[in-house]
């Protein structure tokens, strides 16, 4: 039986760009969903009034929720008409909806329960990103592997997305971050029920759209955010669902690595102060705890690198809600 596709498309000041988006969608796409999240270009009203399109149904929001509240919407509206696979499409006309099929692929062949698009996949491509886009989304894709545990993904904040109806049921849809931090909070939550997330590589593309994310305004709000989801993280995989030789290195490597920093600096503090030098014994009681517990948290981040979810769970999962993270 062919799994029930559907597109969710998030619709705020994309009028210009909204109606060249339906055109392309494929045959493969059985229901669409254009979010108007308060959009005061009135996107919704204008796809009713211009798209005659069966498969489209217009959502609005009472008020603007962002990328997430609106992509939410539309998930909720799909999983209520009996769809299997959400893919998330913007409304910009930087997606080509002919990747669809690409999306959808993995998670059809139970290689994935969530794919997501990555543009620094194609090395050819990556010169039509702008500058400042391309530094910026290198910088939070790292941040985002630290909080995330998918170590093997790249281009974190892309979009572009596909997911399992059976588990996006599981996840906590009230509790995932609704504006610009959307995409990188589904990754946490994917990783706390152990989803496997496959990169799907994919071409940029910049035309005459204007973005509303503004990378310098946003980095120090996301590294709040991850560094919160990191301990969070590391707290439910390591310490509340299981517990391995690798918390154990957590926990010694970080009390050895805080105790050999702290005593060492305190007393070449002290000794720099009264111009006296430090005794040999002082700097190796600082020195070998510093790097006995540096050794043991690299060992920890090893663990964690290999630790990355890899069978998929949407085939064994009830029809049910349920996760709390």
């Amino acid at each position: 039986m062919r799994s029930k596709i559907a597109a969710i498309i998030p619709c705020y000041r994309v009028k210009a760009q909204i109606l060249g988006v339906l055109a392309r969608m494929g045959e493969e796409v059985d229901r669409i969903y254009v979010v108007d999240d308060a959009c005061p270009e009135a996107s919704g009203a204008h796809v009713q009034a211009n798209c005659r399109d069966p498969r489209v149904t217009v959502l609005r929001n009472a008020e603007n929720l962002g990328v997430g509240g609106a992509v939410m919407a539309g998930y909720a509206a799909a999983m209520a008409d009996g769809c299997d696979i959400l893919v998330k499409v913007d409304g910009d006309g930087q997606m080509d909806p002919a990747l669809i099929p690409r999306f959808v692929r993995p998670i059809v062949n139970g290689q994935a329960d969530y794919t997501k698009g990555n543009r620094f996949y194609d090395l050819t491509h990556i010169g039509q990103m702008p500058a400042v886009r391309l530094v910026g989304n290198a910088i939070l894709s790292f941040m985002a592997k630290l909080s995330t545990g998918y170590w093997n993904l790249f281009d974190t904040t892309n979009g572009y997305t596909a997911l399992h109806a059976r588990v996006a049921r599981h996840l906590p849809m009230g509790k995932v971050s609704r504006r610009y931090f959307f995409e990188t909070d589904m990754l946490f939550r994917l990783n706390i029920i152990r989803a496997v997330v496959v990169d799907v590589p994919m071409a940029a593309a910049y035309g005459d759209e204007k973005s509303n994310l503004r990378i310098g305004r946003i980095v120090g709000e996301f590294f709040v955010k991850h560094a919160r989801n990191f301990f969070k993280r590391i707290a439910y995989n390591y310490f509340l669902r299981d517990m391995t030789v690798a918390s154990l290195e957590l926990v010694f490597g970080a009390a050895l690595f805080a105790f050999g920093l702290v005593f060492g600096g305190w007393h070449w503090w002290r000794s720099a102060s009264v111009g006296t030098l430090t005794p040999f014994g002082t700097i190796m009681l600082s020195a070998l705890p510093l790097l006995v517990g540096l050794q043991m948290l690299l060992a920890f981040v090893g663990f964690d690198v290999a630790n990355v979810p890899r069978r998929p769970i949407h085939p064994d999962l009830p029809e049910r809600e349920g996760a709390n993270a």
